[in-house]
């Protein structure tokens, strides 16, 4: 067993080598379950907060119980990476709005790597494999832990807020056997601003520290399905994500400490992608563009239809003619109804003849559903 002074010198090894490694901050928390986070997270399933992420009640214990990722597991480090860099200018019309954190390279794979080598120098450490890391793709409730360790607090946009580092922070974590000394939690929580509340257009932060998540514009634009009718003007010109509740938020706008140019966008249409090209991306130049991207896992149709909706939300008639060529030729039924959608929203002489024209060779009766809808308010 590793004594307590031993369990200290690989905790401080373990932090120096993720501060080195690029980690704005680290801290561990205790294995324990946490069972008051289960609690609210099976009230949130119960209120059906989650409804569109293909989970049950279940995840809610699996997620609070970091045994679940490591049999035996005594301790979780928890790091935070900084990624927040200022945006590349917009250029031209009918662009789009891509969350920051898919800006650059799939997170996924840099953390991973990240995190891969604190564990292993673990292991090294305590002459055996002792680690299993988690990275957003096992169920563990890393907001939970990260607050319970002082690594930050979860404020009202539900976001895990770090000092010095506001809550654009990607979060990981080191499970591991060791027991190592604990690290108390932070007294903060955002007392009285109701800043990111306000600013959500949706409405899906209820200033309780809860979130709709079947509200949020972020999960809007990456479900499978189709958009509610009724959230679709609200997304603005977002095609993958959201970042409002976070830009507004003081302690993120105050974070002083230096992000690392790997988050930087790959290039200058990865914060403001123009949305004519969206609407006519197809699969092998979306695996070409968007594989190794945090944007890659939902496929091109998915950034098609949210393409549409922005297209509408611009109001501009520069993109009828964009959206009437996808409405006659997309292949997939979800992406010609938001395009059709689109064009009611838009509403031009030009846009309603090719809805009115559409109807009667469309062969998807959901499809026809949408261009009927988008027509009703014109009768």
């Amino acid at each position: 067993m590793t004594t307590t002074c031993d369990a200290s010198a690989i905790k401080e090894m373990a932090i120096r080598a993720a501060l080195e490694l690029g980690a704005g901050a680290v801290r561990v928390a205790s294995a324990r379950a946490d069972e008051e986070s289960r609690r609210r997270m099976e009230q949130a399933f119960a209120r059906g907060d989650f409804a569109t992420w293909g989970y049950d009640a279940r995840y809610a214990s699996q997620a609070n119980d970091p045994a679940a990722v490591l049999r035996g597991a005594r301790s979780v480090l928890c790091v935070a990476v900084p990624y927040a860099v200022p945006p590349p200018a917009a250029k031209g019309r009918l662009r789009g709005r891509v969350s920051n954190y898919a800006w650059s390279g799939d997170y996924h794979a840099r953390l991973r790597t990240l995190l891969t080598e604190i564990a292993r120098r673990i292991d090294v450490a305590a002459g055996e494999p002792v680690t299993a890391v988690a990275c957003d793709t096992k169920p563990l409730a890393e907001r939970a832990f990260a607050a319970r360790a002082g690594l930050g607090w979860i404020g009202k946009h539900t976001n895990l807020i770090a000092p010095q580092l506001g809550s654009f922070v990607f979060l990981g974590e080191v499970v591991t056997s060791l027991e190592l000394p604990a690290d108390e939690p932070l007294a903060k929580s955002c007392g009285a601003c109701r800043a990111c509340v306000d600013a959500c257009p949706t409405g899906a932060l209820r200033g309780d520290y809860t979130i709709d998540a079947t509200r949020c514009i972020a999960d809007l634009t990456q479900r499978r399905d189709a958009i509610p009718p009724a959230m679709r003007a609200s997304l603005g010109n977002w095609v993958w994500g959201c970042d409002l509740c976070q830009v507004v938020c003081p302690p993120t706008r105050l974070a002083s400490k230096p992000v690392s140019s790997q988050w930087r966008p790959r290039d200058d249409d990865a914060a403001y992608p123009p949305l004519v090209e969206l609407l006519r991306l197809r699969s092998g130049d979306f695996k070409r563009r968007y594989r190794a991207s945090a944007m890659g896992w939902r496929g091109a149709a998915v950034l098609r239809r949210n393409a549409a909706v922005a297209l509408g939300n611009s109001l501009d008639r520069a993109a009828v003619e964009p959206l009437i060529e996808s409405l006659q030729r997309d292949p997939h039924p979800m992406v010609r109804g938001h395009v059709a959608w689109a064009l009611g929203r838009i509403g031009s002489p030009g846009a309603l003849a090719a809805l009115r024209q559409r109807y009667a060779a469309e062969p998807d009766g959901q499809v026809r559903a949408e261009i009927d809808s988008a027509l009703e308010a014109f009768r």
